[in-house]
């Protein structure tokens, strides 16, 4: 199995883990409501998770790679709708902070989606 695209999923996954560190930060010094620390914690202990799972993928762990599908796939709707909501909670540079997280696990989406990602975790039974 080609770990480059693992390499580049793990990369965005820390990348994604370092934004929601640094937006705890910025809460600590500028302070915020109940609803950014929530949503900076999960996020950050998210990300270690998926990081996690990137390794796991990476040495062909078929239940690691369909998790990663699935949040990749439903992480960006999430935050759309956190987004185009009117009175979520979220100040405008949550918003900012979750728009670039959100384009970031898109990314890992069209990585892990790709037929020859997708064929190096054949279904149980599915040889070729």
């Amino acid at each position: 199995m080609d770990k480059k695209p693992w390499n580049l999923v793990r990369t965005l996954f820390v990348a994604v883990l370092v934004i929601s560190i640094a937006t705890l930060g910025v809460a600590a010094v500028i302070g915020g409501n109940w609803v950014v620390w929530l949503r900076g914690a999960a996020v950050a202990a998210v990300s270690v998770w998926l990081v996690a799972l990137a390794g796991q993928a990476a040495r062909g762990k078929r239940s690691a790679y369909l998790r990663i599908r699935f949040i990749t796939f439903a992480a960006p709707i999430g935050i759309v709708l956190i987004l185009l909501a009117p009175d979520s909670g979220y100040p405008g540079w949550m918003k900012a902070e979750q728009a670039v997280v959100g384009v970031l696990v898109a990314a890992v989406a069209v990585i892990v989606n790709r037929r020859a990602v997708r064929e190096a975790y054949p279904k149980r039974g599915k040889l070729g």
